[in-house]
């Protein structure tokens, strides 16, 4: 569908400008005063239109264990995470669509599901969750979470001989698996990409590793993977491989300008110095490092490097929640203590701009999306600027990011299609999803896991608790 918006504030360089802009077959075709209308007219006065913001590291079925999860560690939490895994497809089909529907209501036009698969069912989850991001409209990068360690492989051994169970699943058939996925989902033109995306270095082998690095070139996919979240993956790296985490992941070619990271807390100097080198991108999480104590990443000292730098909620029993705009907020603001120098600190523009075009710079896109430029996709949001939340008037991005923004987004485009109008979802039926979540769920607070009782006197012996 061809629109112009009109009258529309949008951002310059270091200030505002009251323009029009033409979209025509899904991309930006002129930004400019007073335009001919093309297509059909929408009012943009006392509005403000952005690009879309990336949620670009999350776990969309991690919202059936939302608020119940008690503070755990992430390598305790993960045990009572994967003993109450919801295991029937229709769990993940309501997640997807809550996810997006999150995602969209607070900035977002893009979501990077590292996706938890249901085992013996793993093509059947991938195609749910595509058919739900399908049916919604938000542009989706589906993650299938791989791993060929089991939990306990995750924890150090400490001074400890440790015997791990095998892994369900040779390396060789997850590889495969991954591969039949990829061909049947990957359809970038149709607004779902498939990336290669292995846990991380705790639970995955060399050989997983290089799989996927084999698949990513031969497809042409992105990368992703957790890195180096917590103090015992730092200890972990050492003792697998008698260097940093990074410096592994470098050697053996993981690294690079399609890779994105998320977490990336306990990184030293000469891995950051790895990370810009390889133009390897970080997604911040901050608030699920803060739920699981797992650190603040030293995201000033990444940007100082030039490393590039984006946001992302992390899965909803860890955050526990998928607004981007308080990710964004708290993203920023936390770093204001690790920093005296106020000049390092993230001002509200950079944290728009690392939201926008640092989220399309991790995943390759960079010329199609992430930012309100002629021929880029016209994926943006159009907040307004009556908001009770947004008023009284100041600078309106100050507002969005260092605020607290309620029912601010009033218009969502992805690919020039219009997905939120009013504030409110089109393409689905969101009461009909409030009921279902509801309906497949209960009230719940006295649940136990077996797992968190066998691991957790060996992990805090090797913690030194």
């Amino acid at each position: 569908m061809n629109f112009t918006i009109q009258n529309v504030l949008i951002a310059t360089v270091d200030d505002y400008a009251t323009v029009d802009v033409q979209v025509v077959d899904g991309a930006i075709a002129s930004i400019a005063p007073s335009l001919e209308v093309i297509g059909t007219a929408i009012n943009g006065e006392n509005k403000l239109l952005l690009p879309g913001f990336f949620n670009a590291h999350t776990h969309s079925s991690e919202i059936w264990q939302r608020g119940i999860i008690p503070p755990l560690p992430l390598e305790l939490w993960l045990a009572q995470l994967y003993d109450f895994a919801p295991l029937d497809t229709e769990k993940v089909y309501l997640s997807a669509l809550g996810t997006a529907v999150e995602t969209l209501l607070s900035g977002g036009t893009s979501v990077v599901d590292h996706l938890i698969l249901i085992p013996g069912k793993e093509l059947e989850t991938i195609a749910t969750a595509v058919r739900a991001y399908k049916e919604v409209g938000i542009r989706a990068f589906v993650s299938p979470l791989i791993q060929d360690e089991s939990l306990s492989a995750g924890i150090p051994s400490g001074e400890t001989e440790q015997n791990h169970e095998p892994f369900f699943r040779s390396t060789q058939a997850t590889l495969e698996l991954i591969e039949e996925a990829v061909r049947q989902f990957h359809r970038p033109d149709e607004g779902v990409s498939l990336l290669v995306a292995p846990t991380g270095i705790q639970l995955c082998s060399d050989a997983l590793f290089q799989g996927c690095i084999e698949l990513s070139n031969k497809y042409n996919l992105c990368r992703h993977s957790h890195l180096l979240e917590t103090k015992a993956q730092e200890k972990l790296a050492q003792q697998k491989y008698g260097c940093t985490a990074v410096e592994h992941l470098k050697r053996i070619g993981y690294l690079g300008d399609r890779t994105s990271l998320a977490h990336c807390i306990h990184l030293r100097d000469t891995d950051i110095t790895i990370l810009a080198e390889t133009q390897s991108t970080v997604v911040h999480n901050p608030l699920s490092n803060l739920r699981l104590g797992s650190g603040i990443a030293p995201i000033l000292k990444y940007r100082q490097a030039g490393v590039n730098v984006t946001f992302g909620c992390d899965g909803a029993s860890s955050n526990d929640s998928q607004d981007l705009l308080e990710a964004i907020k708290i993203g920023s603001i936390l770093h204001n203590v690790t920093d005296l120098d106020y000049q390092h600190w993230i001002t509200p523009r950079q944290a728009v701009e690392m939201a926008s075009s640092g989220g399309a710079k991790g995943l390759n896109m960079v010329d199609q999306l992430g930012s309100l430029t002629v021929g880029k996709k016209a994926d943006f949001v159009l907040y307004d600027l009556t908001s009770l939340s947004l008023l009284p008037r100041t600078d309106p991005i100050g507002l969005l990011t260092l605020g607290r923004p309620t029912n601010a987004v009033e218009s969502v485009w992805v690919n020039g299609r219009q997905i939120v109008a009013n504030g409110k979802v089109t393409t689905i039926d969101v009461d009909d999803l409030r009921q279902q979540l509801f309906q497949h769920s209960h009230w719940d607070t006295k649940r136990k896991s077996e797992t968190v009782a066998q691991l957790e006197a060996h992990y805090r012996t090797v913690m030194s608790l």
